[in-house]
Order: C-alpha cells, then structure tokens, then sequence
C-alpha cells in the first residue's frame, strides 16, 4: 500500500529532497535524521558556547567558561543544548517552525530530551517546565508555540527514560508584555535591549522558591534566555536552568585573553569591557548571515 500510495502521491524530503519510500506525517528521510549537527568539544559549562581556549584538568574553573559568562555572569545555572543551529537541524527548525511542519514536533522533542538528560545527577528531580512564550500577535501568525510543542513532547519521553525526575509543564508562568522585534540581524547588545522588559511572570507565588527548566528551541547570544531567568529569579525561583534544542556557534576569529582583574570583578568588566564584548563575540549559522535565526 505504501508503494502504491507513494507512486500515486510521491513524495520528497523536506530537507534534501530525496523520494520518500512512504508515506509520512513527518517528510524527512531516515539520511537527514542522521545528519544532525550535534555539539561536541569543549563547552562553557554555563552558557554551552564555545570555549575560547579549550579546558584542561590543570586549567582553573574560571577557564572552563566562556568570556561572556565571565564578563556577565547569566542568572541561570546552566544551558544545555541538543545541537548545532545549522545544516539539516536549521532546516528542521525552520520547517517546523514557519512552514508548520507540526508532525516534526515529537522527533525534535526527543532530541530536546536527550539534551534535558544532560542535566541528570545535577538538576533538582523536581521542576517547573516554562517554554518561553510568544507574543499573542505573533501566537495568532504562528498557530502555536514552538517551544511548548518541544516541550510537551521531550516530557512524555522523559517520563520513561528519567521516571525518577517530576517535571511538570507550566505554560503559562511567563508571559510575554510586547512584540519584540525580530532578533535576526541584530548585534548582541541590540537583542539584550529588544528583550529588556519583555517577559513578566503570571504568578508569583507558583514560582516561588522553585526550580526552573526553562525550555526553547533555539540559543544564539543568550539575550532572550537571560531576560527570562533574570525575571524568573526576581519572582523568587531557587533556581533556573535552560535546555534548548539547537544552539548557535560562535565564529573562532575572537580569542579570549587571560582572565584580568576587570574580569574578575563584574563591577569594572561591565562598563569597561562591554563595548569590546558585543563587537568580539559573533555567531554561525554555517552559511547565513550572523542572527539569521527568525526568533
């Protein structure tokens, strides 16, 4: 029946465009599934990002950060991601996301699983899970929330893989007050400003003294992800942590100097450095312009 269902209505992968040999809810071949970027090396243990200079047992603990976490420390503990933003995972996205491939939803969500997973033996067992929220204008374009589609499907697959874990969904914690503005294209200082008093958080007291997961789909600078914590901490969560399922890497042109005194007090490396941060740190999309994600 596939056969013939597929010689009737033949079909191509999204992604590649190779013949599909049946039919699915979900057109990308098996190839491309195995063709995902996924993000090795030496990481930020805080923000994921590229390391400058790659970590060692000797190096101290302020090495195995990236300079952007030791100019502005971000105010959650950590953000993990699945893979790279580029190749056959920006592809995906992209058709989930604005060519409504929603079938894709469960295939990406356990991808955002196995990123979550990373956070296994360090994470609290018991977390509230916000996707970050989009604006209802944009919600009413859109037809549905990327990250909480993520998010509600990498949760069933958790539930099996880490049934010693409570995460419960809580859509609607954040809130986003306004449009903002389309972060592809924008530098880093241009995106912390668009986000600057984007978010708001519904209820108070349901936030209190708990443990975030913060979940979206993709990181590039951080900005959209620092402003949500930065709001849920100063609702009175005990801690945030952010999974996304692709992250942006940053260009190796810039290499870090070694830690000075302004970087080891946030209050000189916030004014005398930040001019020099947003224009030394860029970011790849293999191929695309800096930003090119649509947000």
């Amino acid at each position: 029946m596939d056969a013939l269902s597929c010689a009737l209505l033949p079909g191509s992968c999204t992604l590649c465009g190779s013949p599909l040999p049946q039919l699915s809810s979900v057109p990308i071949c098996a190839v491309c599934w195995t063709e995902f970027p996924l993000q090795t090396g030496d990481a930020c243990a805080r923000c994921g990002d590229t390391l400058d200079i790659p970590a060692s047992a000797s190096t101290p603990a302020s090495a195995s950060l990236c300079r952007m976490c030791r100019l502005a420390p971000p105010p959650f503990v950590r953000a993990v991601s699945y893979g790279l933003y580029q190749d056959r995972m920006k592809a995906a996205i992209h058709a989930f996301k604005y060519d409504r491939l929603h079938g894709a939803a469960r295939p990406l969500g356990q991808m955002l699983a196995q990123a979550i997973a990373q956070l296994a033996g360090e994470a609290p067992a018991e977390m509230l899970v916000v996707p970050v929220p989009l604006h209802r204008s944009k919600y009413a374009d859109r037809g549905f929330n990327q990250a909480r589609a993520l998010a509600e499907q990498a949760l069933g697959f958790l539930r099996k893989s880490h049934p010693e874990w409570r995460l419960t969904l809580a859509s609607s914690t954040l809130m986003r007050l306004r449009a903002t503005e389309s972060q592809a294209g924008l530098t880093t200082r241009q995106r912390r400003l668009n986000v600057r008093g984007a978010f708001t958080v519904s209820d108070r007291e349901a936030v209190r003294l708990r443990h975030i997961l913060l979940v979206d789909d993709i990181l590039t600078t951080g900005a959209t992800a620092r402003a949500a914590s930065q709001v849920l901490a100063q609702a009175g969560a005990a801690s945030v942590w952010v999974a996304t399922l692709a992250r942006a890497r940053r260009l190796s042109g810039h290499r870090s100097r070694p830690v000075g005194k302004a970087e080891e007090d946030p209050r000189l490396s916030n004014h005398a450095h930040s001019a020099e941060l947003e224009h030394s740190i860029d970011f790849s999309s293999h191929g695309q312009p800096p930003f090119f994600a649509r947000g």
